[in-house]
């Protein structure tokens, strides 16, 4: 069936596209200028972004209010003019396909884009204001995040002699995000023991029994649970809140008349919260340098559903 998907559409033909695209941007900032670097980088992210979803299903970037896309989309051209979807709304869909694809790397991709926008579309030139430094290993992070959802790498992308250079940003930035986070727990550590010890230990038992609904404003993620653990600052109950990545029937048993089951769902988490210290941990990158377990899950009842008949009389 790939062989009949429009290319706009072909997951093949799209990551084509972005790989001369990436290798373009390499030259521009190889020639010094970093301005198109960034162009040519961010039109190149979004077409591997839709290549990793265009692998799945071509419709997952088809444009779902031009029916003329739907079809060619299942292999049927009707039509040359085939629309996909917008890059907020790409990488929105990329958030269920990745764990790794946390907010943080959604809101970076989508600012990327819309600073594209503004370049192309307007009389701005909002990328002579950004320092590559400022988003060069947040890219490159996205990228490699993106690739393994296609069971790719750099070197796949970009050639092994091209991907060396991006390897090394990508490693420099693992170590510096690191070290911040390291240096931060350290911190808060230092700040709560240096609190008098009847402050502490009356912090510490306040906590004790609290949830996180019990705090406003505790987390910015729009979260699909938050639950607790002991902070590595000053071990007082914080919290933790995550996105559902799974979700498995695991028993079923009727009870007068009505069907239950038995529902396990796994969240893995993307911020960290202490209310005792303050200690304040953004992104799956962050987190992973703590070596605190992410993951979480919890078991549900619920009634079971079912279609309704369809109307045949």
């Amino acid at each position: 069936m790939t062989a009949d998907i429009a290319p706009a559409l072909n997951s093949e033909a799209v990551l084509g596209k972005s790989k001369a695209y990436i290798l373009r941007a390499l030259a521009r900032k190889q020639g010094g200028d970093l301005d198109e670097y960034q162009l040519w980088a961010s039109l190149a992210l979004e077409l591997l972004g839709k290549a990793a979803l265009a692998r799945i299903h071509p419709s997952l970037i088809a444009d779902p209010t031009h029916f003329q896309s739907l079809f060619a989309a299942s292999g049927i051209n009707i039509s040359t003019d085939i629309k996909t979807i917008a890059a907020h709304t790409l990488y929105e869909r990329l958030r269920h396909l990745s764990q790794a694809f946390d907010e943080k790397a959604k809101i970076f991709c989508t600012t990327i884009s819309q600073r594209r926008n503004a370049e192309l579309h307007s009389g701005e030139t909002p990328f002579k204001t950004m320092k590559v430094d400022a988003w060069e290993s947040h890219y490159w992070h996205c990228a490699y995040v993106i690739l393994s959802t296609m069971k790719l790498n750099l070197d796949d992308w970009l050639g092994l002699t091209q991907a060396e250079a991006p390897k090394g940003i990508l490693a420099h930035g693992r170590e510096v995000k690191a070290k911040a986070v390291t240096i931060r727990i350290e911190r808060h550590k230092e700040q709560f023991e240096a609190r008098k010890k009847a402050d502490r230990e009356a912090a510490l038992k306040g906590a004790e029994h609290k949830e996180a609904y019990h705090y406003r404003g505790l987390f910015t993620l729009l979260s699909d649970e938050e639950w607790g653990i002991a902070c590595p600052a000053c071990s007082g109950r914080a919290f933790l809140a995550g996105v559902q990545i799974a979700e498995e029937v695991i028993d079923t048993h009727f009870d007068e008349g009505n069907a239950w089951e038995s529902v396990a769902k796994e969240y893995a988490a993307e911020q960290f919260h202490c209310p005792v210290c303050n200690l304040w941990l953004d992104g799956i990158d962050e987190l992973e340098a703590t070596g605190l377990d992410t993951s979480h899950e919890e078991t549900e009842e619920r009634e079971m559903q079912y279609e309704p008949e369809y109307g045949n009389d």
